[in-house]
């Protein structure tokens, strides 16, 4: 354990009664190391306490934007100095971070919001790091997947995170068919540029009654989510102006229930014996990928 020392030289969070709550200033918070911190997706609010305890003691943070990073620092009152590390010089960059690696330095490693290398520049450094043989130590933060999906009712036992498809026509239209093509949830990134466009080929390539949730400006003040059956999408399209960011999320495709294998039916009956409907159709559900609904009608319909 080392003691909680600010870039001035001062204890500045540590000292707040919140980070005293957490034991902050009794956790490791080892030299030689980047640390990943996640940063709120639109909400300032929801930065962590230990992604502020981390950016006010590390001796630099690596920036997508320093500008965008500087206006939270500036909320928050953390004096850090910043370096630039975006997709164009990531490389070149990362090494000057192992330099400071080298010299016993902490470093954390940020984007203009939400996590570095899902979707957003990072898993290079990230990788030029740990092939030097320094440590890398993830903070979590908000996370606009997870964001989208937990208040999107949809059934996502399993899904597959898509991110952004390509921008192309026939490449969009192609990947889109394949996601479709699965039987789990995904979820996709948008730019308001080309939310049109997107929702119109998603619409195409999926069952029409299949449901989709877009969900905009999450975390923010206008934050939305609207739900519909996959034949209304171009049409939703069409009648709203883009604005914002984007996370779709695509519900589960539905499989028929005569799918079941006999091995899998075996196993439900034995785990229908032993567990209430509800649970074992959750259970199950994970197992096979078929929706909870229709693996609990099997299992009521079985007289369980």
């Amino acid at each position: 354990m080392e003691p909680a020392a600010g870039n001035d030289g001062g204890v500045r969070f540590s000292d707040n009664a919140l980070m005293q709550c957490a034991m902050l200033a009794q956790q490791s918070f080892r030299g030689s190391t980047l640390y990943i911190v996640g940063l709120p997706i639109g909400n300032a609010a929801d930065i962590t306490l230990r992604a502020l305890w981390v950016l006010d003691l590390c001796d630099v943070i690596a920036c997508e934007d320093t500008r965008e990073t500087r206006k939270l620092l500036d909320r928050y009152g953390i004096s850090t100095p910043t370096v630039s590390v975006h997709e164009h010089n990531e490389h070149a960059a990362a090494e000057r971070l192992i330099e400071r690696l080298r010299a016993g330095q902490r470093v954390a490693l940020v984007t203009d919001a939400g996590t570095p290398a899902v979707s957003d520049p990072g898993a290079r450094a990230v990788q030029l790091v740990r092939a030097a043989g320094f440590a890398v130590s993830p903070v979590p933060g908000a996370s606009a997947v997870v964001a989208a999906l937990s208040a999107s009712g949809l059934q996502s036992y399993r899904f597959t995170f898509a991110g952004f498809v390509p921008p192309g026509g026939k490449a969009r239209r192609e990947a889109l068919k394949s996601l479709a093509a699965r039987e789990d949830a995904f979820v996709l990134y948008e730019a308001p540029h080309r939310i049109r466009e997107l929702l119109t080929d998603l619409g195409a390539a999926l069952e029409a009654e299949r449901t989709v949730v877009v969900a905009r400006e999450l975390t923010k003040r206008f934050e939305t989510f609207s739900s519909m059956p996959a034949a209304a999408l171009a049409a939703w399209a069409a009648q709203h102006e883009p604005r914002g960011e984007y996370v779709i999320a695509v519900d589960m495709r539905e499989t028929s229930e005569t799918e079941l294998s006999e091995r899998d039916r075996a196993w439900l009956d034995a785990v229908a014996r032993e567990l209430p409907p509800s649970r074992a159709a959750a259970l199950a559900a994970r197992v096979t990928g078929l929706k909870r609904d229709a693996i609990y009608r099997l299992i009521e319909g079985a007289g369980r």
